[in-house]
């Protein structure tokens, strides 16, 4: 039994609440209760206590879309067209490069940087899922696992049927662990044919999972899908019968009215993913339109590779300046938005609002703490709107899962987490060298 103490609670639900004055109880897994700072003491003095004079207590932040083992390829392909950047560096590495031990290094780089910044969640998509779930295990953190599908073979799997395959078989091994997940992922329309979409249809029907899927995120993906398929990506996915609140389009950026309708119609969600879409130069989602309709948005980062770096609270102070900037409305996308976006959004996009996302008693304990008392983020006059325009993922000092503290006073707490930690940086140093060497003779990129 834990009773964290801080200046303020924004337990996001309700919506725009901060309290003063209050504690969180925590007991076992749950929060079981908010009370008064005094009220709680009196109540619970056999509780452990955890005083955080200066801070903002806020639910655990929820990376709704990544890639976390290209975490080894940041900075490998920056000022790079999307297209040109898939096509002339990022496969050609992937493919001689991808191995069991790349993901599992990579997950694991990638959940320590993740967690310093106060993410406790995250929606992954890559290969060798198994990797990045046994990483997440190790690091403490709760993740939800893409089963990839996309129709070109790979050093992980021979086409669709395979990887769907094997993807099914991890879930169905790792189907007692708490902090996992599973969702569907095709990896996006120009990779993926009408009959394994309607595989992934089928099967998000019958399980109950999730569908993720990169969609509409360039302008020459609509002009490729309008040439081979005489509708636009999003129009045909719906007539394959994927869309459905069960859907995350990933990044979403080039969307006419009759798009947006389509996400609205069927209560699809969205995974905004400003940095990458802007350092891609693929575009700006129209995030005020998607609120005006009712769309969920939440946030994602992306892979550290077209960031390049995992960090929420960057991605979230970026979205909304550019929500504002792009629609000329002041007023859109203010800071309780961006506090939602993080956290209750990304929940509920993928199927575990019931669990997580807002500080209620009877849900999960993922939690995180950030100090707003350093001097150079005084005064404070509202702490979230601080919390998204002023501080930084370095102001993060405690984090939470289910209860159990995996960040304290800055640094990771469990014994594992330091030990898989320190043997993949280790290992890090290697695999850039050998990305270096992979890259072709005449690559201006192997001279940097």
């Amino acid at each position: 039994m834990e009773l964290i103490i801080p200046r303020w609670i924004a337990p996001v639900v309700p919506r725009g609440v901060v309290l003063e004055g209050h504690a969180v109880l925590v007991e076992g897994r749950r929060i079981s209760a908010i009370a008064p700072h005094a009220q709680a003491r009196a109540a619970w003095p056999q509780a452990r206590v955890t005083e955080l004079a200066g801070h903002l207590l806020v639910p655990g932040f929820v990376n709704l879309h990544t890639h976390v083992p290209m975490t080894l390829l940041r900075g490998a392909g920056d000022d790079m067209p999307l297209g040109a950047w898939l096509r002339e560096r990022i496969w050609p590495l992937e493919a001689r490069l991808v191995s069991p031990g790349f993901v599992a290094d990579g997950a694991v780089l990638a959940c320590a940087e993740m967690l310093r910044g106060g993410i406790t969640c995250f929606n992954d998509m890559y290969f060798h899922p198994e990797e990045v779930a046994a990483a997440a295990l190790d690091m403490g953190m709760r993740a939800a696992v893409g089963i990839i599908v996309m129709e070109f073979a790979t050093g992980y799997g021979s086409g669709p049927g395979d990887y769907i395959r094997k993807g099914l078989e991890l879930r169905d091994r790792l189907r007692d662990e708490k902090r996992i997940g599973f969702t569907l992922a095709p990896h996006a329309p120009y990779t993926v044919s009408d009959d394994s979409f309607r595989r992934v249809a089928a099967l998000a029907a019958e399980l109950g999972l999730p569908v993720q899927c990169h969609v509409h995120e360039t302008a020459d993906e609509i002009t490729e899908s309008l040439a081979a398929h005489g509708r636009r990506p999003l129009r045909r996915l719906a007539d394959l019968g994927l869309l459905g609140p069960e859907f995350l389009a990933i990044h979403a950026v080039h969307l006419d009215e009759a798009d947006v309708a389509l996400l609205a119609q069927h209560g699809a969600s969205v995974a905004h993913c400003p940095h990458s879409n802007l350092k891609l130069a693929s575009g700006i989602a129209p995030t005020a339109r998607l609120l005006a309709a009712g769309i969920e948005v939440g946030i994602g980062t992306d892979g550290a590779a077209s960031n390049n770096r995992l960090d929420l609270l960057s991605e979230a102070r970026t979205a909304a300046l550019l929500a504002k900037g792009a629609s000329g409305d002041a007023t859109v996308w203010p800071a309780h938005q961006s506090l939602h976006a993080m956290t209750l959004a990304g929940a509920r996009a993928l199927g575990m609002e019931a669990s997580i996302g807002s500080i209620e008693p009877g849900k999960l304990a993922d939690l995180v703490a950030v100090d707003l008392g350093e001097p150079w983020l005084q005064p404070v006059f509202d702490p979230v709107a601080h919390l998204v325009n002023a501080a930084g993922r370095e102001q993060v000092t405690d984090v939470w899962i289910d209860g159990e503290a995996v960040v304290r006073s800055r640094q990771l707490v469990l014994e594992r987490a330091h030990e898989r930690f320190a043997e993949s940086q280790a290992r890090g140093r290697v695999w850039h060298t050998r990305v270096v060497e992979t890259l072709p003779t005449g690559d201006p990129f192997k001279g940097n």
